[in-house]
C-alpha cells in the first residue's frame, strides 16, 4: 500500500513538473513575440532604407528607432541584406536585386 502511494505520488509529481516547465517555456515564447516583431520591422526597414538609397539618394541618413531597435545593412549592388535588433533577439532579411525591375515612379524633372 505505501509502495503504491509513492509510486503515485511520484507519478503525479513528474507529471505536474512537466506541465510546469512546458507552461513555463509557452509563457517565455510569447514574451519574446514583441521582441521579435520589433526586430523584424528593424530588418525590414534596413531593407528600404538601402533601397531608397539604391534608387533615390545615396546620402539618406539612417533611421534611428525610438524603442532601443537598430539594424544593420549591406548593399553590394546585388544583394542587400539586413539584420534588425531589438535587445538579445535578431532577425534577419537579404533581397536579390538581379534581375529585379523598379516599380518606383520616374523622378520629376
Amino acid at each position: 500500500m505505501i509502495l503504491t502511494v509513492l509510486v503515485m505520488g511520484g507519478v503525479i509529481l513528474s507529471a505536474s513538473a512537466i506541465i510546469g516547465y512546458l507552461t513555463f517555456s509557452k509563457l517565455r515564447q510569447a514574451g519574446d513575440f514583441s521582441k521579435s516583431a520589433k526586430a523584424i520591422f528593424a530588418a525590414d526597414t534596413g531593407i528600404e532604407w538601402e533601397l531608397y538609397k539604391y534608387f533615390r539618394d545615396a546620402t539618406y541618413p539612417k533611421p534611428v528607432f525610438n524603442n532601443n531597435s537598430d539594424f544593420d545593412s549591406v548593399n553590394n549592388g546585388v544583394t542587400i541584406k539586413s539584420i534588425g535588433s531589438h535587445i538579445n533577439v535578431l532577425r534577419a532579411f537579404e533581397m536579390q536585386l538581379a534581375g529585379a525591375t523598379t516599380t518606383l515612379p520616374a523622378l520629376p524633372n
